[in-house]
């Protein structure tokens, strides 16, 4: 495999685990243990770093090494701008039939199953996934591939807040009455129901950083 695409599906795998949260913001990386777990060179290595932070997931501190970025009040802002319009249209494309709808709906299922197992990081794992899949509504790998910076960045905000019932458990019931009115072909009603989550959601965020901030 080139040295490039390598780096690439590298790259990938290190997203994914952000958006599975097994990084955290501010967390410093340790070039010979990301370069040992991948099996890759330290020039494959510093094409993944490069890669990771002109999307804006790592950040480069001359002179320190490199970090997991820690995405402030005004990414958030614009991560929900994206995720508005990307999402609105997912929903607008989508249709009764579309295997996505199922996948949603035994999302929806897996996440009740991690909440009452009390398994909250597993529940914003998931819900990483329920939002990933609305997108493949829209049939389009260039969006998928978009969504998932989106979703990884996003992720990075949640570590801030931590991953517990207060952050995720409000979204499962909502998650679910979106994909039941997706499954009816209630496309007016479904994006009323996406403009409500992501209002609720994007305050609640900025909420908790303020109180976050507030304490320390």
């Amino acid at each position: 495999m080139e040295e490039g695409s390598r780096a690439s599906k590298v790259a990938a795998q290190i997203r994914n685990k952000l958006i599975e949260g097994e990084f955290r913001p501010g967390e410093k990386l340790s070039e010979q243990q990301v370069a040992q777990a991948f099996s890759i060179s330290r020039n494959t290595l510093r094409e993944v770093f490069r890669l990771l932070t002109s999307q804006g997931l790592l950040v480069h501190v001359p002179n320190r090494g490199v970090f997991v970025a820690s995405p402030d009040e005004a990414a958030i802002i614009d991560l929900y701008r994206v995720r508005s319009i990307i999402q609105r249209g997912a929903i607008e494309a989508a249709t009764k039939t579309h295997p996505a709808l199922a996948k949603m709906r035994l999302l929806v299922d897996e996440a009740k199953c991690a909440a009452a197992a009390g398994d909250w990081p597993r529940v914003g794992t998931i819900n990483m996934a329920f939002h990933r899949t609305m997108v493949e509504l829209c049939d389009s790998q260039r969006l998928n591939d978009w969504f998932e910076l989106v979703l990884a960045e996003l992720r990075l905000v949640f570590g801030h807040l931590g991953d517990g019932a207060h952050l995720h458990e409000p979204y499962i019931a909502m998650n679910e009455a979106l994909v039941t009115t997706l499954e009816k072909g209630d496309i007016a009603g479904a994006l009323d129901q996406l403009g409500t989550y992501l209002t609720k959601s994007e305050r609640g965020i900025h909420a908790a950083l303020h109180r976050t901030r507030h304490r320390t």
